[in-house]
């Protein structure tokens, strides 16, 4: 264990002004703190804070930080006290310290929204002060270092959780040193096979082109030697991970990856940069489309360098890196490599520092920061977040030269919604490079993108499987989530009007605004919605607004065949009942003619044209029990059924008085198969539709018809019409055809 003048002189070697009190003071307390503390290893428990430590003076922190690692688990694991930190060390530790404490108290049913409720503390944390997410990494590789000590079932959860986000949290602030060995010890406990087997190909590999690596290394010097160009060259081995996720990524063998080695060339200035780049062009020819310059447009972490690739020495591709020494530091240790400390005057213990914000990574941490301010449910920001950090980076221009920077495989959706939220939700096209082009191209690196919007624009749903980056789906779920609540509520608009006709009393949405505590509801429109959705009988809401109320009709016990007041059946529509506002089978009674007799014994109804043989058809994406369900009258066509999320269903918010309510009507007896549509995404192989086909047909459903809707060379997507007994059914068969190996994507079809 580290004693504590070691710790001091660590420090010392890169700050000879170090704040010695502050750090004893640190050591002496949370050793007392955390006394006779024992790990999962059996060591003292101070080895560990003492080894964070450790880590952050490698990175050359500050004495304020340093000592911040040494306090970091006391609020949390001692007796300690964010008020008696902030005596001993000043509120400015404290509150680091803090920011380091997991929530302890919370009350949450599910694991994951724990940890995305830590990590939007984190988050915030860090946003705050950025010492925090450096202590916090430090941390974090420490016990990744001694993971073998947990037992087998924490421990993968510890290391899966490091992939997820410590890991590319790391890589996106820029410090690509400490997320290497954080992904490589996270792999070695998630996956050991392939960890095993991955190393040992590499050291073969290695053994196997030692004097090649040798003899490019002395070329490129003896190049830079003719140029006059002061530059060292190291090769460089592509981590496990890396070389595994790119394996199975890619599909690709050992044999097949060109760039396991890599060759760095660091030099003294970008213009020096720039000249060995210009001598390694005109001496080695360079691979098409492998030339990337992040020194004029860095990485959104910070990242500077210049990449290329060469046919070589002997004919070898050789991968090259061209930096500068102060652009490689970056590259090693992002933000902490940074100046981001500027002095702030006298503060105590030195912890008061200004931060600088003007990194690129800080940019990204204020849009994710951005993200929490949205609403969305921890596991929605979880999964979010981890698709802007495993994303690489693509940088498109608006047509004012506004620079853009995306996650590969981003789409001029992603773009828009990158703009503003606004700008997202109005999209209709898009222009890259002058030229109109579908929603789903994927965008490039320098690619010029021009929105085009439309007010009456609403995102569909069917944009969340096309998006990339967390902003865009969030925002289209919303859009999503808003746009049936709409319909819910003007449903439940319609319902309320007709419940509160048949009562003869006034209806009104500000009558509605008194009783909202009686209904618990926060708002008029959730009380619409609820009222749609049949989550709230009208006849509550009815009550509510008029207590004194009485239903004078008469109640008696019917049959189970004459259903309630006012619905009927027809005959070429089994398994549904109908209900025409304004109309009821008592009135109908009256009507003392015979068609009336008539339409009675069979089970019709007689008004507004609708006649026992009346035409009732699905939409064309169908519907089945199960689904709420509402009936549009077509005018000398009949009705049509919807599922009320059909998107259809907005052409007709106007027409009320072509709204017709439709249950299910299902009894045991009923055997009739329903209609729905889904689209299935599956490989462009023989033998894929077949596959399909028999899921299909063991789980009892019909295939009505199907058609290609779009091919490509791997993929093909298919549109199925289907016959299902209900949505249980249905929803059975959608699981089972996801989890074939033939299959990409299945999803039902609204609209």
């Amino acid at each position: 264990m580290m004693r504590q003048y070691e710790l001091v002189e660590r420090v010392q070697r890169y700050k000879p002004d170090v704040n010695e009190a502050l750090l004893n003071k640190a050591y002496v307390y949370a050793m007392q703190k955390h006394g006779h503390q024992k790990r999962a290893s059996g060591d003292p428990y101070f080895s560990h804070p003492l080894e964070v430590a450790a880590i952050l003076t490698d990175m050359h922190m500050d004495e304020a930080t340093i000592a911040v690692a040494l306090l970091h688990d006391t609020i949390e694991d001692t007796t300690a006290t964010r008020q008696e930190i902030d005596e001993l060390f000043g509120p400015d530790m404290g509150r680091l310290v803090e920011g380091l404490t997991k929530l302890k108290k919370l009350d949450l049913v599910s694991k994951k929204a724990e940890q995305a409720e830590n990590l939007r503390k984190l988050l915030l944390a860090i946003a705050s002060d950025v010492r925090v997410l450096l202590v916090k990494l430090a941390d974090r590789l420490h016990n990744m270092r001694t993971l073998d000590h947990v037992p087998p079932e924490k421990r993968l959860r510890i290391a899966e959780e490091t992939m997820d986000i410590y890991a590319p949290l790391a890589g996106r602030m820029g410090m690509q040193g400490m997320r290497e060995e954080l992904e490589d010890l996270a792999f070695r406990h998630i996956n050991p096979d392939a960890y095993r087997t991955v190393t040992e190909r590499l050291a073969e590999i290695f053994e196997r082109n030692r004097t090649i690596l040798t003899d490019i290394e002395n070329a490129l010097l003896a190049l830079f030697a003719k140029y006059q160009i002061k530059a060292t060259v190291k090769n460089r081995q592509k981590k496990p991970w890396s070389v595994f996720r790119k394996m199975e990524t890619k599909a690709l063998s050992f044999e097949q990856l060109s760039d396991i080695f890599g060759f760095r060339v660091i030099v003294d200035t970008v213009e020096e940069c720039y000249h060995a780049l210009g001598a390694i062009h005109t001496t080695w020819s360079m691979v098409p489309g492998r030339f990337k310059d992040y020194i004029s447009t860095p990485k959104q972490n910070d990242y500077r360098s210049i990449h290329t690739t060469i046919v070589g020495p002997s004919r070898q591709r050789v991968e090259l890196q061209i930096r500068t020494r102060e652009m490689n530091r970056v590259a090693e240790y992002g933000v902490a490599a940074h100046s981001i400390y500027k002095d702030a005057g006298n503060g105590p213990n030195g912890a008061a520092h200004a931060i600088s914000k003007d990194t690129n990574a800080y940019a990204w941490l204020r849009q994710t920061i951005e993200a929490l301010s949205e609403g969305d449910n921890p596991e929605d920001f979880l999964e979010n977040t981890r698709l802007e950090l495993f994303q690489d980076q693509v940088f498109c221009f608006t047509p004012k030269g506004r620079l853009i920077a995306l996650p590969r495989g981003a789409t001029p959706i992603d773009f828009a919604y990158a703009v503003h939220t606004d700008v997202g939700d109005t999209c209709v096209g898009a222009k890259v490079n002058g030229r109109i082009m579908p929603l789903v191209t994927e965008l490039k690196n320098g690619d010029e993108v021009e929105i085009i919007r439309s007010k009456a624009q609403v995102p569909p749903a069917a944009w969340e499987s096309i998006v990339v980056t967390g902003k865009a789906r969030s925002a289209i779920r919303r859009a999503t989530r808003s746009a049936i609540r709409k319909q819910y509520s003007g449903l439940g608009m319609r319902i309320l009007e007709r419940a509160f006709e048949r009562a003869g009393k006034p209806f009104s949405k500000d009558g509605l605004k008194p009783v909202l505590p009686r209904l618990a509801r926060k708002d008029v429109e959730d009380v619409l919605a609820a009222v749609g959705r049949g989550e709230l009988p009208s006849t509550d809401v009815l009550k509510a607004v008029f207590p004194d109320y009485k239903d004078e009709r008469v109640a008696t016990v019917v049959p189970v065949a004459s259903r309630q007041e006012g619905w009927f059946n027809l005959r070429n529509a089994a398994g549904m009942l109908f209900h025409i506002p304004g109309r009821s089978s008592s009135r109908r009674k009256k009507s003392g003619k015979s068609g009336g007799k008539e339409a009675e014994a069979n089970g019709a109804l007689p008004i507004r044209g609708v006649r026992g043989d009346l035409p009732v058809r699905f939409a064309p994406e169908g519907a089945v029990p199960g689904d709420r369900i509402v009936g549009i009258l077509q005018p000398g066509s009949g009705i049509t059924i919807y599922p009320i999320q059909s998107p259809s269903l907005t052409a007709f918010d106007d027409q009320p008085e072509r709204w017709i309510d439709v249950r299910w009507d299902i009894g045991e007896e009923h055997r009739e198969r329903f209609p729905a549509r889904i689209s299935v995404t599956a490989i462009n192989a023989p033998g894929s539709l077949a596959e399909i086909s028999k899921i299909i047909a063991d789980n009892d459903a019909n295939i009505h018809t199907l058609s290609m809707a779009r091919t490509a060379p791997d993929f093909t997507e298919m549109l199925f019409d289907l016959e299902v007994w209900d949505l249980k059914h249905l929803n059975r068969l959608l699981s089972q055809l996801k989890e074939d190996k033939a299959v990409s994507e299945v999803r039902r079809v609204n609209g």
